[in-house]
């Protein structure tokens, strides 16, 4: 099947259109994402992101719907109650951006979004609120490593991946002075021309160092390295309680990502594929081989667990940084958070 544009939009509406019919609870769908940007297609892969409101509580907060090998839903879903008050979605660092970018709404019978996206849009930029969101997602990378220098975690495998997720949000809570937050298959690559824009160059630097020691990988380890990927992934969909992120139908949609952006972005092809393959290798049980596989991978990299303590200890410098550039932007601008 070939895969457009206007293909992804047909399915976002068939969709919606599909929930509305089996159920009078959902208040409002809209579509964000990156179907909403000029090239949603990665690798030959999309999703198709939807946002369900209901009028209470749903019965889950996240479906994956696999549409074909290449393409799936990914719908989040929301209470009404969660919309109740829009100037406080101002300061959500991810529900109130996409709100403000105006997402597409496929339904909405009684107009009842148009208030939500005017309240929330509303002064968006002023300083308080931009300055709001990204210390959002500064204090949700520093909670984190907090809680991994207790090592309360005995999987390196869960340890390795929250820092991981750390780093993207000490990543977004810079883009967030600027522009919206950065989803996770283009991240390294949006984030850097970013920062350069911004003049925080040299925070790029500190933050990629973050996530490897200087190697050289060829083609053949590149392709190894997807390979063991694969298989991690393959082995950890027998697991029982896998995240909505480790769904089979998400495995394409990630790897051929990786595979995609490695000629042109190498660095972003990386983070791609250690994010994944982390969090695969996060739910294979203890002794399995493609375990092993990742582990000799952390070795090569130097995020091992017996060098881990040392990248903490660079990420707590890191956070610093990223903590001290806010106050800076908060001061500068006139925000009055305390």
């Amino acid at each position: 099947m070939r895969i457009t544009r206007e293909t992804l939009m047909r399915i976002a509406r068939s969709a919606a259109d599909e929930r509305t019919r089996v159920s009078r609870r959902i208040r409002c769908i809209y579509l964000t994402g990156s179907l909403m940007e000029e090239e949603p297609l990665l690798g030959g892969t999309a999703d198709v992101d939807l946002v369900i409101i209901y009028d209470t509580e749903p019965n889950a907060s996240r479906e994956i719907v696999p549409v074909t090998d290449e393409v799936h839903l990914d719908i989040a879903c929301f209470a009404q109650e969660t919309f109740r008050q829009p100037r406080h979605l101002r300061t959500d660092p991810w529900l109130g951006p996409f709100i403000y970018a105006k997402p597409l709404v496929l339904f909405d019978p009684q107009h009842w979004f148009d208030y939500i996206q005017a309240a929330t849009g509303a002064q968006f930029w002023q300083a308080d609120y931009t300055l709001a969101r990204a210390r959002a997602f500064a204090e949700q990378a520093r909670r984190t490593w907090m809680n991994l220098t207790l090592q309360s975690e005995p999987s390196h495998a869960r340890r390795l991946y929250a820092y991981l997720k750390a780093i993207e949000n000490a990543g977004n809570a810079l883009v967030s002075l600027h522009a919206l937050p950065l989803a996770e298959r283009r991240f390294l690559m949006h984030l850097e021309r970013h920062l350069q824009q911004a003049g925080w160059s040299d925070l790029y630097a500190q933050m990629v160092a973050l996530l490897s020691e200087e190697i050289e990988v060829n083609d053949a380890q590149w392709q190894a390295w997807i390979n063991s990927a694969t298989q991690a992934w393959d082995q950890s969909a027998n697991q029982e309680s896998l995240p909505p992120r480790l769904h089979p139908a998400r495995r394409a949609y990630y790897l051929k990502a990786a595979g995609a952006l490695w000629d042109s972005a190498p660095s972003a092809a990386y983070w791609l594929l250690l994010r994944v393959w982390t969090l695969a290798a996060a739910h294979l049980p203890a002794g399995s081989p493609d375990l092993q596989t990742w582990q000799e991978m952390t070795r090569q990299v130097g995020l091992d667990k017996s060098r881990f303590a040392a990248r903490l200890e660079q990420m707590d410098a890191f956070l610093d940084r990223v903590e001290e550039t806010l106050d800076r932007w908060g001061d500068a601008h006139g925000a009055t958070l305390g």
